[in-house]
């Protein structure tokens, strides 16, 4: 895996609950913002996709809560490829404080869409690669 990659976000005082913490949706939220963060960092632009004719689609979350998020706090959004296997990548997304705090973690499978015939591709790991100009990002294995 290469450097871990991280986006800051801060809580927004509209996006917490009636307890007064982070709505549990708004963790889903953060976690697309950072994946998109993510594939832009690797020269992964929407653009750059859509021009290959392929989209990510999120398959699976699973998401774990360890301590609260309140309006104001700041949370540093990890994104890593894990592992996955043929025309799955799993997806881990931790979220920290900014001292290091572990506030949730969500583990994702993701994979690529091609946009034409509306099937996963057979290879994702490999078509992220060569469509990457900075592929050391995503911490993909050769």
């Amino acid at each position: 895996m290469g450097t871990p990659f991280s986006v800051r976000v801060q809580a927004r005082a509209y996006e917490v609950d009636r307890q007064g913490h982070l709505n549990q949706a708004v963790y889903m939220q953060y976690a697309e913002h950072a994946r998109w963060q993510f594939l832009q960092a690797a020269g992964l632009t929407p653009d750059v996709l859509a021009a290959a004719g392929i989209g990510p689609v999120l398959l699976k979350a699973s998401v774990r809560f360890q301590r609260e998020l309140r309006a104001g706090d700041e949370v540093d959004v990890g994104c890593a490829i894990g592992g996955g296997q043929g025309k799955l990548i799993e997806l881990m997304q931790r979220f920290h404080t900014p001292g290091g705090v572990p506030i949730a973690r969500i583990e994702t499978v993701v994979g690529l869409l091609d946009l034409a015939t509306r099937r996963l591709l057979p290879d994702p790991r490999t078509t992220l690669r060569e469509l990457a100009k900075q592929p050391d990002v995503l911490g993909l294995d050769t």
